[in-house]
């Protein structure tokens, strides 16, 4: 080891892995490093662990790291057997094959209370939370169903952070695997509130109640690499962020990257039996609630390919177009949908005239509908409670002016977007810091300078956007 003290954090996310390398005094940035994950809904972990490797050598390794914690996409189902071993390939968050199962699970405990509606409040009273094809759980009660002879062999269920955490630590002892709160509250079986997993409904999905991963303090150390480093809990990818932005009480995050993501911090935990928000723990003790979309960045993918043009023509474009783009709505379902609860949904353009039929109208309709789904999580979280003072902005497709610009037009709030960065990676860097110190606060790092968006709000753009919603949900529920 130098002198100079250095942590690692590592954003194991849908896409790549990054290694980043700050000084764990000052947060300055050292180095970094990344490497592509398969593509897929359904992977074999083995991959996270090989592309963190080549991470590592792009990031000139680890031998001089005093410290290293792992920020995860979140909710994969990772089984393991008896010793061990891999059961079958992980189930990721974004696997919609489990939307039955999570019909089943909510109805089921509904009983007496009333089938879906009664369910739905149960189970967000039980663990701040409603199933959806995302959660960990519904997958697990999958794999009862449809491949019964993996859910016996599985003797552990841990998630993607936790399982590369285990394995940075040389470990092959399944009492050895650990987790931390943020992580833990999304999995459907364990509740932010009381701290504490919940064996009956895991028992629930999968027929058993298999070992789980010991849920660690925010700085709480979880082992040490094979040179020495300690090993931080980690966080779910959202929770890194958070922590990575220095997000406090009164912010709200938004995020647009694979997915879209809208989460704030709160002191307290927030219970919302529609399900729309989601009752996360943080990476510091507090809570982190949570709206998701299925559709964020690659819609604009979608959006370039339809046109034609790269992602920079994709903005310029859209910022000819005028607000409202003319009545033309995306309804940007392209993938499915989370929020709403739609795994089978499929993305409709609505209002194409002749007018609107042009290039300019349709890149800006993309850029609408993937805002517009963010606004609609921004209002589920003020619903429970959640009072704005500010809306921080980050995610790939920022790098759009078109998409800084329309933020503000749509969310009718002003918006700032922080430098262009590895969030995930920065708040697992901070937490290694953090229990490499061994104090009660993270290092007090010095954050970037944030960049501030407004425009006048154009209310017809969301009521627009609600009624192609409405003609839509009427559609598939009848």
């Amino acid at each position: 080891m130098t002198d100079r003290r250095l942590v690692a954090g590592i954003d194991s996310s849908t896409q790549s892995c990054k290694v980043m390398v700050r000084d764990a005094t000052t947060g300055a940035l050292v180095r970094l490093g990344r490497a592509p994950h398969p593509e897929g809904t359904e992977v074999d972990p083995e991959a996270w662990w090989q592309a963190l490797q080549r991470a590592v050598v792009a990031a000139g390794g680890l031998d001089d790291v005093a410290a290293v914690s792992v920020g995860g996409q979140q909710h994969g189902m990772v089984c393991l057997d008896e010793d061990g071993a891999v059961v079958r390939p992980a189930l990721l968050w974004n696997d919609t094959r489990s939307a039955g199962a999570a019909r089943e699970l909510i109805a089921e405990l509904g009983g007496d209370a009333g089938g879906d509606t009664g369910g739905a409040a149960a189970w967000a009273d039980a663990v701040g939370l409603v199933p959806v094809a995302s959660f960990t759980i519904t997958k697990l009660r999958w794999l009862a169903t449809h491949e019964p002879e993996h859910a016996r062999a599985t003797a552990a269920v841990c998630l993607p952070h936790d399982w590369l955490t285990w394995r940075l630590s040389g470990s092959t002892d399944l009492a050895d695997l650990v987790t931390d709160r943020s992580d833990a509250s999304g999995t459907g079986y364990f509740s932010a509130v009381t701290g504490q997993y919940r064996p009956d409904l895991l028992e629930r999905a999968l027929g058993h109640a298999p070992s789980l991963p010991r849920v660690l303090g925010p700085h709480e150390v979880a082992g040490h690499t094979s040179t020495g480093a300690v090993i931080g809990p980690g966080a779910g990818d959202n929770a890194a962020a958070a922590l990575g932005l220095g997000a406090d009480e009164g912010d709200v995050v938004l995020s647009v990257g694979t997915s879209g993501v809208v989460t704030a911090v709160t002191a307290k935990p927030v219970q919302d039996p529609t399900g729309a928000v989601a009752g996360f723990a943080d990476a510091t003790d507090r809570h982190l609630p949570l709206v998701a979309t299925l559709n964020g960045a690659r819609v604009l993918d979608a959006a370039a390919q339809v046109l034609g043009v790269d992602h920079a023509t994709l903005s310029t474009l859209a910022l000819e177009a005028d607000p409202g783009c003319g009545g033309l709505v995306l309804l940007p379902y392209l993938e499915g949908e989370r929020t709403p609860n739609l795994p089978d949904a499929t993305g409709s353009l609505h209002g194409l005239t002749l007018a609107s039929a042009r290039p300019a109208t349709v890149a800006r309709a993309f850029i609408e509908g993937v805002m517009c789904g963010l606004a609609d999580g921004l209002d589920a979280l003020v619903a429970v409670g959640v009072r704005p003072t500010r809306v921080l902005m980050v995610g790939g497709a920022t790098a759009s002016e078109a998409v800084r610009a329309v933020a503000p037009t749509v969310l009718g709030l002003p918006v700032e977007v922080p430098e262009p960065g590895e969030y995930v990676a920065d708040g697992a860097c901070r937490q290694a810091a953090w229990a490499l110190a061994g104090t009660s606060e993270p290092p007090a790092w010095q954050l970037g300078a944030t960049r501030r968006y407004e425009s006048d709000p154009h209310p017809g753009i969301r009521a627009r956007y609600a009624e192609a919603r409405g003609h839509h949900l009427a559609r598939v529920t009848n």
